[in-house]
């Protein structure tokens, strides 16, 4: 390595890497600056890095877009401290010769044990008999039971197929659909490939775990809500816009759907306005599903990861 280098955390907020003992690997390769709230404008976030080299970008709501990177001539490299990818122009980086890094099923444990608890409070309805208790109510309504019931899995990377072992494990049966299925896949998680519309019409529970792109955006809205089971659960641990927020809150509000575990939306943060806050039915987290101190240590770990390893000419986990 020729010289030294800009290493910066352009919003660090709410905290995640600040104070990492993972930082202290890269003292040796240079400079690390960290910025502990968001920046407001874009010409204050390209003003926080714009003689930076490395970008650890801790936080999805801070994106580089075209006009980032045309501004930016001396950046080379930007990793997550996520597995997701959409908070970054993946095709304008490559244009502009940035390198992009994230951490492909670094967290999936994690995340599909949170998904999987959302899945059981919904069914259990915890969140609204926990609400009418605490109003002084004693409410009487239908459980759902999960063992031997049917869980479709829609996506079937890490995550997928963590939830396919968690849902298994509890005596479900796992079907799944993704957009390239392999006979070899299936067998290595154990489940039957069907397709999304079989799925959607068989199962019990629903649950998302697809990339957001523009193949997967809507993917979830009202004719595949209408082709779900009267009394299914939805559960969300992909990415907002993968769901129409207005067909899901349409299938809730009639009683089609029995529930929804959400940890991700079409806007973050939600507006305190936003329909689905007025849906009994619904368990709803703040797109945290790998923020406990195993998750966040490993996404800090696998971020300086990928850092030394660009810095040091082998760049792993590139999208871009």
């Amino acid at each position: 390595m020729a010289e030294r280098v800009k290493i910066v955390v352009p919003g660090d907020d709410p905290v995640m890497i600040a104070g990492s003992p993972h930082l202290d690997r890269l003292v040796s390769y240079g400079e690390v600056v960290i910025f502990p709230d968001r920046p407001a404008t874009v010409d204050e976030k390209i003003a926080r890095v714009e003689e930076a080299e490395v970008i650890i970008n801790t936080r999805g709501v801070v994106t580089w877009g075209r006009e980032e990177f045309e501004r930016l001539p001396d950046l080379k490299m930007i990793t997550s401290c996520s597995i997701g990818t959409d908070m970054f122009d993946l095709v304008a980086a490559k244009e502009h010769g940035v390198v992009i890094c994230n951490q492909p099923g670094r967290t999936a444990p994690v995340v599909a044990e949170h998904m999987f608890a959302l899945m059981f409070s919904a069914a259990r309805r915890t969140a609204y008999l926990t609400s009418e208790m605490k109003k002084g109510e004693w409410p009487r309504i239908d459980l759902i039971t999960l063992q031997g019931k049917t869980l479709g899995i829609v996506g079937t990377g890490n995550i997928g197929a963590e939830m396919a072992r968690f849902g298994q494990a509890v005596g479900m049966e796992v079907i799944a659909w993704t957009y390239n299925p392999s006979p070899e896949r299936a067998k290595q998680m154990g489940v039957r490939f069907v397709e999304l519309d079989e799925l959607l019409a068989q199962s019990d529970v629903v649950s998302l775990h697809v990339k957001l792109t523009d193949e997967s955006r809507g993917l979830m809205g009202t004719r595949e809500f209408g082709l779900m089971k009267q009394g299914a659960l939805l559960l969300n641990g992909a990415r907002g816009p993968v769901v129409d927020s207005a067909a899901l809150v349409a299938a809730l509000n009639s009683g089609h759907l029995a529930g929804a575990g959400l940890d991700v939306y079409d806007e973050e943060p939600i507006s305190a306005d936003h329909p689905l806050l007025k849906c009994e039915h619904v368990v709803l987290t703040p797109h945290c599903a790998d923020m406990t101190p195993e998750g966040v240590d490993l996404l800090n770990g696998g971020a300086v990861e990928n850092v030394i390893n660009y810095l040091d000419g082998s760049p792993r986990n590139r999208v871009s």
